[in-house]
């Protein structure tokens, strides 16, 4: 009874307020006018220094950053005929089963003006190892001088070559085209007048031929003399990126041998403005030695007090970028070279010695 009282006493007493009075609209709504026009100043700046995060390229910016576009698939270009007619001829070629060989030989090839100054020491490289090798010589200049029965009437007809142009991978394929006209032969070796053996025969023979892969010298160089190189006439077979230098030297299997004599298309845009296929059966060394760290248009030649103590890659740009990479093969550290240039004739006394010292303690 006394609470209801009370609570009756507290609602009589209560004063009703008067309702809240309605302000007028403001005439000049100076916050709008602000809030505007700090946008307006935002979007200017926006669009004259545009921002590099993704979400706000696309909301203000579309030509200013690229981090958008370049999360979306390059676009897919259509092959020329061309193209498409080598890459068919290509696949089959890598898809094609072996030929195989009950006497599987490899195939020495050697470029060179005139007659052999190590031929006597190649001579002693191949004694008593017949039937497991044969010899090919492209001779540019003059019919060679010959010391070793090895050696003897081995030429291939030969053409002028021009170091630095085109004849020089014409006569390649011509020994290539020798060489392959022979079925056991089922390793290519490029070698040149100032090339030398830097192992006995069964250990180059065991390496070669029990590898599946070309052994190819292959690296990027930025500078004037590696991509510097390129031009977009190259365009659309050959992209820049793509692109890459390295020394001739090679050592080939028969089907990249192939490859390369049926090739056309990329040979005429290198022939004209101036990875090959199958990238995995390929390395990125050559077993060549050949040394360009003193930068000129020659590599180091060899004396006989000189000696080999690493490979090295050099870059043509200011920074001459010393690259250093380990020769890998199924992921296992494996020796680098076989053969090495350039040596200079007077070094073929030491040679033979260092090579039958080396021969009688394996």
């Amino acid at each position: 009874m006394k609470l209801a009282k009370a609570w009756g006493l507290g609602m009589k007493d209560m004063q009703i307020l008067p309702p809240p009075r309605h302000r007028a609209p403001l005439k000049k709504p100076t916050w709008i006018i602000v809030l505007v026009s700090l946008v307006c100043v935002f979007l200017v700046v926006a669009y004259i220094y545009p921002p590099q995060t993704s979400g706000a390229c696309y909301v203000f910016s579309s030509s200013g950053c690229n981090t958008f576009t370049s999360w979306l698939p390059p676009p897919v270009r259509e092959f020329t005929d061309d193209e498409i007619a080598s890459h068919v001829v290509i696949s089959s070629i890598l898809n094609a089963p072996p030929i195989e060989s009950k006497n599987p030989k490899i195939a020495f090839m050697f470029l060179s003006p005139g007659s052999l100054p190590f031929e006597k020491l190649w001579d002693k490289f191949f004694q008593g190892h017949e039937g497991r090798f044969s010899v090919h010589i492209h001779a540019s200049r003059e019919k060679p001088v010959h010391t070793s029965r090895y050696f003897v009437n081995r030429e291939v007809r030969s053409g002028k070559v021009d170091w630095g142009k085109i004849s020089m991978v014409d006569a390649e394929k011509r020994l290539l085209a020798n060489a392959l006209k022979d079925p056991d032969n089922q390793h290519f070796v490029l070698l040149s007048d100032s090339c030398v053996p830097l192992r006995d025969f069964d250990y180059v023979y065991n390496y070669l031929m029990y590898t599946n892969i070309s052994f190819i010298d292959s690296f990027e160089d930025p500078g004037p003399h590696g991509s510097g190189r390129y031009i977009d006439h190259m365009l659309p077979e050959v992209e820049k990126k793509f692109f890459r230098k390295g020394a001739q030297w090679f050592t080939m299997k028969r089907q990249h041998a192939v490859i390369v004599m049926a090739d056309s298309l990329y040979y005429a845009k290198f022939r004209d403005h101036c990875r090959m296929h199958d990238p995995n059966g390929i390395a990125n060394w050559s077993v060549t030695h050949v040394d360009w760290s003193e930068g000129k248009w020659h590599p180091k030649s060899y004396g006989a007090k000189d000696s080999i103590t690493e490979s090295v890659h050099v870059t043509s740009d200011v920074r001459k970028e010393i690259m250093i990479m380990p020769c890998l093969w199924n992921g296992i550290n494996r020796p680098c070279y076989l053969f090495a240039r350039k040596f200079l004739p007077e070094t073929l006394d030491t040679m033979i010695d260092l090579f039958s010292n080396h021969t009688m303690k394996a």
